[in-house]
């Protein structure tokens, strides 16, 4: 990427919109600070709700896991507490018939009026399925996934009772189905696998990647474009994840990184034996971790303000990778992937609540700012330009690694 000064054409492939996700606490337990309690803290989980709300976000992800809350019920409180963000509702395709899971999205959608999507995951490590009675490999779990989101539609949108006979479900003379709000339900699907890609390219409305270097972004992009574009079907939305570390400038927020990743890698260490259990295996198994943690082999920073290290320390376990510097350089940071066509940004931070609360007060604002300027200008504003992060001269110096 090469950074030009400020006003300049906007790239083809720029997104002219972008919406936040973030993912929703129960408690405060995080990564940097663990506490016991895996349960809800109500009072903590209304207050990270209501800030999310506050602080301008469009949707949160209600994750799952095999020791989770269940996504359902949560996306269904999210709906009460708020009355614009989206919950985001993660389905693992083996834990129910995607008829009764079509039902239950679409009465989410209704009592949300028009709120709800969900997330497949086909599942990207053996063990963590097998907790929950899966075995099938992970090429036959994403054709699963294919036809399941078939009759997750099938279910919202038919209009004549149907019948089924597949190779995971049969059906005789169902529906038609529980209608959604308003016309369907956005679905998302994410990963790095061929399998990912190819399911994603023929049924995403949306397709997630965690945070990588510009240059391998664009390149996912092209490829689940181009999928989409020989199976017929409009080109997904691009949801990117990132794990951004702010301070009031540049200098303090790369000493915050580093104190943040010496305390996860302690972390990390110290339930590694946890880990490898929920692994199975002493590295991760599924692709968008194994790419995550190369990534991080190769350097520590990529572009203006894309740390690796955060990867390293916890082993690519998750979406790990940081964005650091002040809000100006964040926010200059996430419009350089606006620009490569992501439209849906989710930042969530280790520090749980209080990043949530920072993000909505400096970060969302300026690049929401941004993108009110290029619509009305066709042009860039001057924020790249100005904040160039890892792109300056001076970055050796601020980072702490001259």
């Amino acid at each position: 990427m090469t950074v030009t000064d400020a006003p300049a054409a906007l790239p083809a492939t720029a997104a002219r919109t972008a919406e936040f996700i973030s993912l929703t606490h129960l408690n405060p337990s995080t990564e940097l600070q663990h506490q016991a309690s895996r349960g809800i803290d109500l009072p903590y989980f209304r207050r990270y709700v209501r800030s999310l709300e506050d602080g301008g976000y469009d949707y949160t992800l209600l994750p799952y896991a095999s020791v989770s809350a269940d996504p359902y019920v949560l996306g269904g409180a999210v709906a009460a507490l708020t009355e614009n963000v989206k919950p985001i509702i993660a389905v693992r395709p083996n834990l129910g018939h995607p008829l009764v899971a079509a039902q239950k999205l679409a009465t989410l959608d209704q009592v949300s009026e028009g709120r709800a999507v969900v997330h497949i995951i086909s599942g990207g490590s053996d063990a963590e399925q097998a907790r929950h009675g899966d075995y099938l490999s992970k090429d036959e779990r994403y054709a699963r996934t294919e036809e399941f989101i078939s009759l997750l539609r099938r279910g919202w949108h038919d209009t004549e009772p149907f019948s089924h006979d597949g190779t995971y479900y049969k059906i005789d003379d169902f529906g038609p189905g529980f209608r959604p709000y308003g016309d369907t339900i956005p679905v998302s699907i994410g990963g790095s696998s061929d399998a990912a890609f190819e399911v994603g390219g023929r049924q995403a409305d949306i397709f997630s990647f965690w945070g990588e270097p510009l240059a391998d972004i664009a390149a996912q992009i092209e490829r689940i474009h181009a999928l989409a574009d020989a199976a017929g079907r409009p080109r997904q939305r691009i949801w990117v994840t990132f794990r951004p570390i702010i301070a009031e400038t540049d200098e303090l927020a790369w000493q915050k990184a580093y104190r943040y990743a010496d305390r996860l890698a302690a972390n990390t260490q110290a339930g590694k034996a946890a880990i490898q259990r929920f692994l199975g295996q002493e590295s991760p198994q599924n692709v968008g971790a194994q790419r995550a943690l190369e990534f991080a082999s190769r350097a520590d920073v990529y572009d203006r303000a894309l740390w690796t290290r955060t990867a390293a320390a916890t082993g690519g376990t998750g979406a790990s990778t940081a964005l650091v510097g002040s809000p100006e350089t964040v926010a200059a940071a996430i419009l350089d992937y606006v620009d490569l066509g992501a439209d849906l940004v989710s930042i969530r931070g280790y520090d749980t609540l209080n990043d949530a609360i920072d993000y909505g007060r400096y970060v969302i604002p300026l690049v929401k700012q941004e993108l009110a300027h290029r619509e009305q200008t066709g042009q860039r504003g001057t924020l790249q330009a100005d904040h160039l992060g890892a792109y300056g001269a001076d970055f050796p110096q601020v980072a702490g690694i001259a």
